[in-house]
């Protein structure tokens, strides 16, 4: 398929600024897949579409605050330093985005808070990449600690405010366990305990996967021929209980939901020879897009895209083109909100 097939107008009203109050109150727009039927309901409404034995597998990676402002020595001008991922532990080596590139080199120290925290960059890796050093004493706890307390949370640009203290709890899932990822499992932001504990009173399991989200996700589609197009590497995890879990659904002829299209990856990188799921870790640079037919996943809960993301590829991937693109421009003419902090689909 082809880049420009994923393209729609989308008002600029309908991409959500801020989440709703309550997260399961969020609208949910439900697409059957065998009959093309959609309807409209409220988040909190997803248990009815889930039975005894039906298992929902949802990514409790945890989003830090990633997004650092500094100085730089001698001139002090002022500096974004976006943490990418942990290359080393004991020497605090991490891969990151500092932004005006040009002014930051190989050698220049890095200062955030009163001095709380210096950085040395050692290495240029992209036009905007680097990867730096922390020069820090402390403990492992100590640092992150620290990490936690200078960071902000990284919310993505095209939510065009400035990032506010409930970002920090709201920008997150409330399962969120595994620290990690640099935007968050959108789809899972919508559970509430309350979801989660009727889920488990009808007898539903609900396991985790952990896929730690990079800035990737968001990275524009640069080629009109798909399958040129290559995904981030991102690290993931998935345990022999979830594969357990997951497996006896498909053999009792069960649903199988994946929350997120980071789980959704995560599973279809994990499939047997017999086309069911194995214990499995590492990393994958999977891209998913129409046409493609499924092995482990039954039905899928997702946000609403923008337009010529890989997301809504992965999306369209698994309801079907012409479906999901369709069920789109129903969303946009029934004011669903858009994105992040947007409102949810499922398909089944």
């Amino acid at each position: 398929m082809k880049l420009s097939e994923f393209k729609f107008d989308l008002p600029p009203g309908l991409l959500a600024l801020y989440p709703t109050e309550n997260r399961d109150e969020s609208r949910l727009m439900v697409v059957h897949k065998d009959s093309g039927k959609i309807e409209h309901k409220i988040f909190k409404e997803f248990i009815e579409y889930f039975n005894d034995g039906d298992s929902v597998i949802v990514n409790d990676t945890k989003v830090f605050p990633a997004r650092l402002y500094g100085n730089k020595e001698k001139t002090g001008a002022k500096i974004e330093v976006f943490l990418l991922r942990e290359l080393n532990k004991e020497l605090h080596l991490w891969d990151v985005l500092v932004d005006p590139a040009r002014k930051i080199r190989v050698g220049n120290k890095l200062y955030f808070g009163e001095g709380d925290l210096v950085a040395e960059v050692i290495d240029n890796t992209t036009s905007r990449g680097r990867t730096i050093r922390f020069l820090f004493d402390g403990t492992d706890e100590e640092f992150y600690k620290t990490i936690d307390e200078l960071g902000e949370t990284p919310l993505p640009k095209e939510i065009a405010r400035k990032t506010e203290e409930e970002d920090r709890e709201r920008f997150q899932t409330i399962y969120a366990d595994k620290v990690g990822a640099v935007a968050a499992p959108t789809a899972g932001i919508h559970f509430t305990r309350s979801v989660l504990k009727r889920l488990e009173l009808q007898g539903v399991n609900v396991d985790p996967i952990t896929l730690h989200l990079g800035l990737g996700t968001f990275r524009p589609v640069d080629v009109e021929d798909l399958t040129k197009h290559k995904m981030d590497s991102e690290n993931f995890f998935v345990s022999e209980k979830t594969s357990e879990s997951v497996n006896s659904a498909l053999d009792n002829k069960r649903n199988v939901c994946a929350v997120g299209t980071t789980v959704l990856r995560a599973l279809e990188s994990s499939v047997s020879a017999n086309d069911r799921l194995k214990p499995n870790e590492g990393w994958t640079d999977k891209f998913i897009f129409p046409p493609y037919e499924p092995k482990i996943v039954k039905s899928l809960l997702t946000n609403f895209h923008l337009p010529e993301s890989t997301l809504l590829m992965n999306a369209a991937a698994f309801g079907g083109y012409d479906l999901i693109m369709n069920a789109y421009q129903v969303a946009i003419k029934e004011k669903y909100r858009f994105f992040s902090y947007g409102d949810a689909m499922l398909i089944i």
